[in-house]
């Protein structure tokens, strides 16, 4: 096995072959960002029948590239640049940068298995993703729009609009106001301007959210099952997460969304404090989904959180709890799904745990919903899955 380290640049790609055994550099080849070279490139590492690519930053710069060599059925692995950068300063050459040093330290980097990770070819969690980042563009350009027409309306109504504002009740308030003056008048041509605007950021959304709802349905996600989650909220789930089985434990998926709290220990006294850290638009997702089962009586998110404040817990650190327990029950949920997906696409399957969870299932304990979890991870044992 040869491994081949690629380091990505905008208008040219470095590639370094490594015999992993002795970790010594092979041949390199630098090639310019076209189709011709690309092939040029595979012509030549088609010298060693099993190999394997390694390519810095292989979401970034090396996207195209990593498609390409995956729809040919080649193996690829994404390598942080980070990590190879720790390779360059501890090999030979003083730390020194250039693209053949760096291309193999990428190889180095997945002969060692050291903050590598398999990429698999693009599916429907990677359309999801762009359509949930198209979304939050459009909401985005929906709220300015709002804002805007609010300070127009201020100025030309007394009291001005109220905050729920809608393009029909905003073109309802502006057909009262006869204008007077050319100031009062380019008020009135810039706030029709801005409804006709909110009317096609609202249509937009509307087809977005039809475009979520179908890529979930089709994807089979019983995400939806679970009281509080909307195909809307389903799509940022499934596109922020992406191959839910790269998480080894429910406990790393928490960590990852910043649902799991920090350990803080000083003097033989042990406290917990909120984590900044992780995905926090997938942490925004997950808080939605707590506070809709907190305001829904009978789910078990509500009985949960209702327990927690019977404990003496206020109720931000209730909230935190219920996020940390529907951290691991979405987990679940999609690495069921997942290895569905696989039962019925071939043989094998995904290493992941059972649908059950303490969100959806009986109310759960408190205790890992409290505590931070510092230790390696280690994978969960599941049971064989059950056909639905």
């Amino acid at each position: 096995m040869v491994l081949i380290g690629i380091d990505p640049h905008k208008s040219t790609h470095a590639a370094t072959a490594v015999d992993p055994e002795t970790n010594r550099d092979l041949p390199s080849i630098l090639i310019d960002v076209t189709l011709q070279e690309y092939q040029r490139m595979l012509d030549w590492a088609r010298q060693w029948p099993e190999r394997r690519w390694a390519v810095e930053n292989a979401r970034g710069l090396g996207h195209h590239l990593t498609s390409w060599l995956l729809a040919r059925g080649e193996r690829v692995v994404d390598v942080a640049p980070s990590a190879t950068a720790r390779v360059r300063q501890l090999s030979r050459g003083a730390g020194r940068n250039n693209d053949r040093i760096d291309a193999a330290a990428a190889a180095c980097v997945a002969a060692l298995q050291g903050d590598v990770r398999p990429v698999q070819s693009e599916s429907a969690t990677d359309a999801l993703a762009l359509l949930d980042e198209r979304r939050s563009n459009l909401a985005q350009a929906r709220v300015r729009a709002v804002n805007q027409l609010h300070a127009l309306l201020r100025a030309l109504l007394p009291g001005g609009a109220p905050r729920d504002l809608s393009a029909a009740k905003a073109e309802q308030l502006l057909d009262t106001v006869v204008p007077a003056g050319s100031a009062e008048l380019t008020r009135h041509t810039l706030a029709a301007d801005l409804i006709a605007e909110i009317r096609t950021w609202d249509v937009k959304l509307k087809d977005n959210a039809k475009a979520m709802a179908a890529l979930v349905a089709e994807s089979e996600s019983r995400l939806t099952d679970t009281p509080g989650i909307g195909a809307v909220t389903a799509a940022r789930l499934l596109g922020r997460t992406g191959n839910p089985t790269r998480f080894p434990t429910a406990s790393a998926f928490a960590q990852y969304a910043g649902t799991a709290p920090i350990d803080i220990a000083s003097a033989d006294r042990a406290r917990h404090r909120l984590s900044r850290r992780g995905d926090r638009q997938l942490n925004a997702a997950l808080h939605t989904v707590a506070i809709t089962q907190i305001r829904m009586p009978g789910t078990r998110g509500h009985t949960y959180y209702q327990a927690k404040l019977a404990e003496g817990k206020t109720s931000r650190e209730a909230q935190r709890c219920l996020k940390r327990r529907l951290a691991g029950h979405v987990w679940r949920t999609m690495i069921g799904d997942e290895r569905r997906r696989t039962q019925t696409t071939g043989p094998g399957g995904q290493p992941g745990a059972t649908t059950a969870s303490s969100a959806a299932g009986p109310t759960p304990m408190a205790d890992a919903s409290d505590k931070s979890l510092p230790g390696p991870a280690e994978p969960e044992p599941t049971p064989t899955l059950q056909p639905a």
